[in-house]
């Protein structure tokens, strides 16, 4: 077998194999040649070569969300390293393990004016669950710093950072590892779940407890304990679309139920209990309520963070949603409540409201989302970008086999496509992307890759430009606005689409995407399907939509 034949890159590359990372992305350069020469002569690894240090960072991400388990992503020193920083940032709040390793120079090579040299250490500090600098000679403190990097990023589901200085020659290697790598067996010990008496006697004398449950990954409740909550008289949930999570009397559409309450009937819908699952939750509209309207008690469950979203949050019950419920649904009792009847209620006639006017709209991306979305094929995998595109799936319903995956962590529009692309990869799945213009192109180097696989799809909805500033507050029909909010363009995918090889098609109409989306969904290779809509069509539709659910 081939090693470098620096002692601290195959003191890396052994940590990397005994603590299960095996799927190694490498952006190409120089300074981290002993770790390419590692990786990719090593049967254990699985190795990806993404020249844009971005779209390569987010592809890392999309295979760690799906496999659950860390993926490491290599690159050379310099501002390479800076461009990890947005999937980086996504890893830390959307807790998925992420290890980058970077190489730099020595110590001695900082701030002399030495070419691709930056300050490369504690760079993501701000984001970063450890950051593992390096010295130079292989060392048991090195090794030690390389394995708590790995090891935290696996129990405390995010982002490490491992700096790894290497000296001239970079390039050259032996037939037998050199390096003794001491490994460590780390304590990984849970937390005992604390007595729930008192938490159950609140619960039991409620009459009004909401459950929130933002991104999950699937199966991550069990359905016995769905059942339980979804027939509660006293309980309402409510999910959204990335929660994962699925039962008929679930409020899935939360924009859609909320947004034309009077104040009265935000008084009535106040719950008394609070309790919040899952990751980052996207609708304002529920933010706004629950900051406005505070529950008496916001618990959270969640093994590691909880976040004061709402400005009331009293408990943080450290564990996961199975092992709390099941330790909790026993000391509960059933509440006389008309809660989750008036909620139902509700909901029945927000979706007759949405159907009458979902017959009387014209072409635009609303109209789109409703013809789209009930087409995905079963058991597949949906991946869906920020921004408008998130807002529209929000507010139809998606069959409960398909996975549906989005970047909420930091909600940005950089690395949709990567991170799909890399998901799509890692699962298996036919996966459909449905993203904006904006997003798409913003990321249009995800395509320079070689492994995207033939069943990934994308459906871009181009209404030429960020459509979501029309239906923000502050829009004004201007050159300031069209040109430096909505960033108005002409572009379009297709020379994209046939520079990488995609297939393509185009939708101009409901006519057309009918047809089309018929092909993309079925065509037995990657395929992008452009869906044009009117750009001042949509905002007037979509804000009609919630006056005409009153």
């Amino acid at each position: 077998m081939i090693y470098p034949k620096i002692p601290l890159a195959q003191s890396i590359i052994e940590i990397c194999k005994a603590k299960g990372i095996h799927h190694i992305v490498i952006s190409p350069g120089s300074r981290n040649a002993p770790l390419t020469i590692g990786f990719t002569n090593n049967p254990e690894f699985t190795c990806y070569s993404i020249a844009d240090e971005r779209c390569a960072a987010f592809f890392a991400l999309g295979m760690a969300q799906q496999l659950e388990k860390p993926v490491a992503v290599v690159c050379t020193s310099g501002s390479a390293l800076l461009n990890y920083y947005p999937a980086f940032a996504e890893a830390f709040y959307s807790q998925i393990p992420l290890v980058v390793i970077s190489a730099d120079r020595p110590q001695n090579k900082i701030d002399i004016g030495d070419g691709q040299t930056i300050r490369q250490e504690n760079v993501f500090a701000n984001h970063s669950l450890y950051n593992a600098n390096l010295v130079e000679n292989a060392s048991e403190e090195n090794d030690a710093k390389i394995q708590e990097a790995i090891h935290l990023a696996v129990t405390k589901k995010g982002p490490a950072h491992i700096n790894v200085p290497f000296e001239e020659p970079l390039y050259e290697k032996v037939d037998a590892i050199s390096v003794n790598t001491k490994m460590i067996d780390f304590d990984t010990q849970n937390k005992e779940l604390e007595n729930l008496d008192i938490f159950a006697n609140q619960w039991n004398k409620a009459k009004k407890k909401l459950i929130l449950i933002g991104g999950c990954d699937p199966n991550f409740i069990q359905q016995s304990i769905v059942d339980v909550l979804a027939n509660d008289n006293s309980v309402v949930v409510m999910t959204e679309v990335t929660s994962n999570v699925h039962h008929a009397n679930f409020i899935t559409n939360i924009d859609t139920i909320i947004t034309p309450f009077t104040d009265g009937n935000f008084i009535d819908f106040q719950p008394e209990i609070l309790i919040t699952i899952g990751g980052m939750i996207v609708s304002k509209r529920i933010k706004a309520f629950l900051r406005k309207y505070k529950p008496q008690q916001h618990w959270h469950i969640d093994e590691l963070r909880a976040y004061n979203t709402f400005d009331c949050l009293t408990k943080h019950f450290e564990t996961i949603p199975n092992v709390f419920f099941n330790e909790f649904m026993p000391k509960i009792v059933p509440v006389e409540s008309d809660y989750l009847q008036n909620a139902l209620e509700i909901k029945k006639v927000r979706a007759e409201k949405t159907e009458t006017y979902l017959a009387t709209i014209p072409f635009s991306d609303f109209k789109a989302f409703e013809i789209i979305l009930p087409k995905l094929t079963l058991y597949s995998q949906l991946q869906i970008s920020n921004s408008s595109a998130i807002r529209y799936a929000q507010l139809f319903p998606i069959d409960s086999s398909i996975e549906v995956f989005c970047n909420r962590g930091t909600s940005g529009i950089d690395g949709s496509t990567s991170t799909a692309i890399g998901a799509a990869l890692a699962s298996g799945k036919e996966t459909v992307l449905i993203t904006g213009d904006i997003s798409f192109l913003y990321d249009s180097n995800a395509l320079w890759n070689n492994y995207i696989p033939e069943n990934f799809k994308i459906i871009l909805l181009n209404n030429g430009g960020g459509g979501i500033f029309r239906i923000l507050p502050g829009h004004e029909e201007n050159e300031t606005f069209n040109t430096y909010f909505e960033t108005s363009h002409r572009l379009t995918a297709e020379h994209l689409a046939k520079m990488y090889d995609f297939e393509y098609e185009k939708a101009i109409d409901e006519k057309s995407l009918k047809e089309n989306l018929e092909i993309a969904l079925n065509v037995k290779k990657s395929i992008i399907l452009e869906v044009f809509t009117p750009t001042k069509v949509n905002d007037s539709v979509l804000l009609n939509y919630f006056k005409n659910l009153t």
